[in-house]
């Protein structure tokens, strides 16, 4: 009986050897599979934010600018003969000069439309605009039109796509906490990325005088350069477009990790406005403004910064009350002992042929 007994229990026992084996084959593969899954995990290239860079970065660009401004200005000897005698002998002429800004936009459709910030394309009377791609190719593109309230614009490159694009149709949810990422030309290093999280939305901010409204708020850099490039989730989905920093409170305190943009939905609605005006003006049109007048080239010809003597200027200097003054100016600074001597014989020599007229008449 004990030998049967044996038996059986050996029986048993070789019949469950299968079943242990198929178990650890079981818990073997299940292993192998998940260190397979964790060396995967760490290859730099399967990270959701490379793999969302991959598809955003080749509808990123550069966007630089050019202006031409057309200043008025006239011989500084002109501004102080009319101080003292009430009218000018001759007529300003026009100046022109170039200024350059540098910023950032990303591509929405085939056709290669663009839509970046208002303030990187504003005030162009004569506007050139280049655009540089990711992977370094340059075209021209031209101003189509643009939302000051929204602080955003539409231009176009000036060659044939199909081009790659960021799609609005399927937008970042925006959820807070989650990883965004910010692309663009920051400070002129192009295709600069920078990484935080979606900090809060429906922001109302002031910056330099500027009110922003229903904006979102990340802890990731914005830099200048980065205005009108994309922030985009970890999906490559666009979460907004950068358009400003507080690096200060408005009581001067400083701060960091507050930068602004303008969301996603937002973008997308003045995107669908922007096209329905491009169809109905295939040409485009130049913003307006572009002209700015400088009353003087005193600084320029004799090294004087002039500025005219307002009433509260007069008031800090415990001069009389302005109005009992003739229209009146005053030297700033002057750069050298020359410009103070050209000055002082140019009002010596004005004084006393006012002087000479009052005696004769």
């Amino acid at each position: 009986m004990i030998g049967a007994g044996m038996y059986r229990r050996s029986a048993r026992e070789t019949r469950a050897l299968p079943r242990h084996g198929r178990r650890l084959l079981a818990i073997a593969l299940l292993t192998c599979a998940t260190s397979t899954y964790c060396f995967a995990q760490a290859d730099p290239a399967s990270e959701p934010t490379v793999l969302a860079l991959a598809k955003v970065l080749p509808a990123v660009v550069n966007i630089n600018t050019e202006r031409v401004v057309r200043r008025t200005v006239r011989d500084p000897f002109e501004d102080l003969y009319a101080q003292f005698f009430g009218y000018y002998r001759a007529r300003p002429r026009e100046i022109r000069q170039t200024v350059q800004s540098l910023g950032s936009g990303f591509i929405v459709d085939a056709e290669g439309h663009i839509v970046t910030n208002q303030h990187v394309v504003e005030r162009a009377a004569d506007l050139k605009i280049k655009v540089t791609t990711d992977d370094g190719k340059n075209y021209s593109a031209h101003y189509i039109t643009g939302d000051d309230k929204t602080d955003l614009a539409f231009i176009k490159i000036d060659a044939p796509g199909p081009f790659p694009f960021i799609s609005l149709e399927n937008v970042s949810p925006n959820l807070l906490g989650e990883t965004v990422l910010v692309v663009g030309n920051a400070v002129g290093y192009g295709s600069s990325i920078s990484r935080g999280v979606l900090s809060a939305t429906k922001r109302d901010i002031s910056v330099d005088n500027v009110d922003y409204k229903n904006l979102v708020q990340t802890d990731a850099a914005i830099n200048p350069g980065n205005s009108g490039g994309p922030v985009i989730d970890i999906s490559g989905r666009l979460v907004g477009i950068s358009s400003a920093k507080m690096a200060f409170t408005p009581q001067g305190v400083p701060t960091q990790g507050l930068g602004f943009a303008i969301p996603a939905d937002v973008v997308r609605d003045s995107v669908n406005k922007f096209k329905a005006y491009a169809e109905k003006h295939p040409g485009g049109k130049n913003p307006p403004g572009g002209e700015e007048t400088a009353g003087s080239n005193a600084e320029r010809l004799l090294g004087l910064q002039l500025q005219n003597l307002s009433d509260d200027l007069s008031g800090a200097l415990g001069y009389a009350a302005r109005s009992s003054l003739p229209s009146s100016l005053i030297v700033r600074r002057m750069k050298s002992a020359l410009s103070a001597a050209l000055f002082f014989t140019a009002w010596a020599t004005a004084t006393l042929i006012r002087l000479s007229r009052s005696i004769g008449s």
